[in-house]
Order: C-alpha cells, then sequence, then structure tokens
C-alpha cells in the first residue's frame, strides 16, 4: 500500500541512465568552460607578448637613432665636453666603458677643438680611473687636441687620479681638491658577538679566505697583507700624479698624505693650474666658445629597455608556470 501521507514518496526515482547522463554533461561543461579560460588566458598572454615587444623595438629604434645626438652643428668649431659626476664606478655615468666611448665620439669630431672634462666627483674605483687615465694619455697622442680638466665643487681620490691626466686642470677657488690617498674600510662585530653568546660557524676552504668576513677576528698578515696592498695602490697614484703635474707640483710632506685642499690652495701647490669654468676655459683657452656635451647618459628610453627586460624574464616565467606539467 502506498503511504499517501509522505509527498516524497509519490516522487518517482529517477532512473540510474538518465543521473549518469546528467553527470556526464555536467563534467563536459565544466571541461568545455576550462578549455575556454585557458584559451582565453594564452590569447591575452600572446597579444600581451605582442605588444611588448613592439614597445620594445620603438624603444630600441629611439636609443639608435637618438642617444647622446649632440644638438649643435658638429662641422662648427666647438669645444667638446664630457662630464664625469658622482661615484666612479664599472657602472653608470661615471664607468669607465661610457667615459672613454665618450672621449672617443668627441675627439674624432673634426669640429672639436679640444675637450673639457667637466668633473665633479667624490672619487671612486681606482681601476676605472686608472683606465680612464691611461685612454687619455692615448687619446691625446693619437689625435693631437688638448685635453683639459674643469673642477665644480669636487675632484678627489679617483677623479684626481683622471684629472691628473689632462694636459691642465682648472677650479674654482672653492672646489675640493686632492685625497691623493687609498682606502679599504669594513666593520668588525666579533666583540660585540661574544657579548651576546653568539657564534659565527663559517668554513672556508683556505686559511685566508673569510679574512674580510666582519663577524670573523683579523689576525695581524691579514692586516698587513691588506695594507701592503693599499701601500701599492698609494704608490701607483702617487707615481700617476707626479707624471701628470711633473714640474708643476710644489710637493709637501701631506701632499700623498690623503688630505684635500680648497680650489686656491690647489692651485697653489701646484695641483691645479688656474681658476676657471667651463665657459671660462672654451672661450678664453680653447677660443671655441660653443659647447657640445658628448656624455654618455642613461636616457629613459634605455631606463625602459632595462625595466622590459626585467618584466618580460618575469612574464615569461609565470607564463610557464601556468602550462599543464611545467612547474
Amino acid at each position: 500500500m502506498q503511504d499517501t501521507q509522505n509527498p516524497e514518496a509519490l516522487q518517482p526515482t529517477p532512473e540510474p541512465a538518465l543521473a549518469q547522463t546528467q553527470a556526464a554533461q555536467t563534467v563536459l561543461e565544466q571541461l568545455a568552460f576550462a578549455n575556454l579560460k585557458e584559451q582565453q588566458t594564452a590569447r591575452r598572454w600572446k597579444n600581451g607578448f605582442r605588444l611588448a615587444w613592439l614597445v620594445f623595438l620603438v624603444v630600441v629604434f629611439g636609443i639608435l637613432f637618438s642617444r647622446n645626438a649632440p644638438t649643435a652643428d658638429l662641422s662648427e668649431p666647438h669645444t667638446a665636453m664630457v662630464s664625469i659626476k658622482g661615484e666612479i664606478g664599472s657602472e653608470g655615468e661615471g664607468s669607465a666603458e661610457n667615459v672613454m666611448s665618450a672621449m672617443r665620439a668627441a675627439l674624432e669630431d673634426s669640429g672639436s677643438q679640444a675637450l673639457v672634462l667637466l668633473i665633479n666627483s667624490p672619487g671612486g674605483s681606482p681601476v676605472q680611473a686608472g683606465l680612464i687615465n691611461d685612454e687619455i694619455l692615448r687619446l691625446k697622442k693619437l689625435h693631437n687636441k688638448p685635453i683639459y680638466a674643469v673642477v665644480e665643487e669636487s675632484c678627489a681620490s679617483a677623479a684626481y687620479y683622471i684629472a691628473a691626466a689632462a694636459d691642465n686642470i682648472y677650479v674654482d677657488k672653492a672646489s675640493i681638491v686632492g685625497s691623493i690617498g687609498v682606502l679599504m674600510d669594513g666593520f668588525g662585530f666579533t666583540g660585540l658577538m661574544d657579548k651576546l653568546g653568539v657564534e659565527r660557524r663559517l668554513m672556508t676552504a683556505g686559511e685566508n679566505k673569510g679574512f674580510m668576513d666582519p663577524f670573523s677576528p683579523q689576525t695581524d698578515a691579514q692586516r698587513k697583507h691588506a695594507q701592503a696592498m693599499l701601500n701599492q695602490i698609494h704608490q701607483q697614484f702617487i707615481a700617476v700624479v707626479k707624471q701628470g703635474r711633473g714640474d708643476r707640483l710644489k710637493e709637501t710632506p701631506d701632499m700623498f698624505s690623503g688630505l684635500f685642499w680648497t680650489g686656491q690652495q690647489a692651485v697653489d701647490m701646484g695641483l691645479a693650474d688656474a681658476l676657471g669654468s667651463l665657459d671660462s676655459v672654451a672661450r678664453d683657452v680653447v677660443k671655441a666658445e660653443d659647447v657640445v656635451d658628448y656624455t654618455r647618459r642613461e636616457n629613459v628610453a634605455e631606463r625602459l629597455v632595462k625595466r622590459f627586460g626585467a618584466a618580460l624574464g618575469e612574464g615569461a616565467v609565470q607564463a610557464m608556470r601556468r602550462v599543464p606539467g611545467l612547474r
């Protein structure tokens, strides 16, 4: 007898085949939706990469056709200028690669009457400075054009290493000049670690491999070795200054001690030749008032290229992670 009081009992029981068909249809719908979504994602990435490459090509061509293009008519007589600003290192505007290529371009131009190095730098790498110094000497012989250094606020340490190769050095009376010395700096935390009860676990192959580690003690032998290297580089610096300045130097006991002086003092000591500025040197010394800047600078386009490269690499990694089987 049927239970007429229970409505659920009156509902017909679904056939097993119908239930399986509905389940299969649901799975197929899910697979189709997933496939469609994957295709949409792939199209977005494809279009994104096409757009990125288009932007990249536009930027590259912009660099090639407009990079550091002097604004003056280079066939007319002019004073070539290359700026050396900030720290002298292996990267950036103060690198030997950028400065040397700019100097070569300036002196190879038929209209340039002389090259002025406009310096405003506290120093930096002796290696980069040495490369630039050597190139200045080579270019002077090759092109037979004078090369002058004009100091703005400062020309110290590695910057003076560069200036010493110039035919003449012009400074402002308040410029900072000199600091003919070498340093190697760092920190040591061994005493603090002992107080805190921290143990340094450093493993090396070679007894002196970790002697610059700030968390390890430094032996007398290691200190003497480092000092010997600094002394040798210092003597190289002194030799370069003496070679560049010659009889103009009025050597004093503290000239090569690492001290620095004002521009007026530098002139009195023979570290510089006279007071002057970029404009006055171009006008009164070179006799070519038009100044053309050959400095190689990282422009907006180059910065975009670098950022684009980093973003493109990250985007490619993310895209690969989205592909099934690549994790």
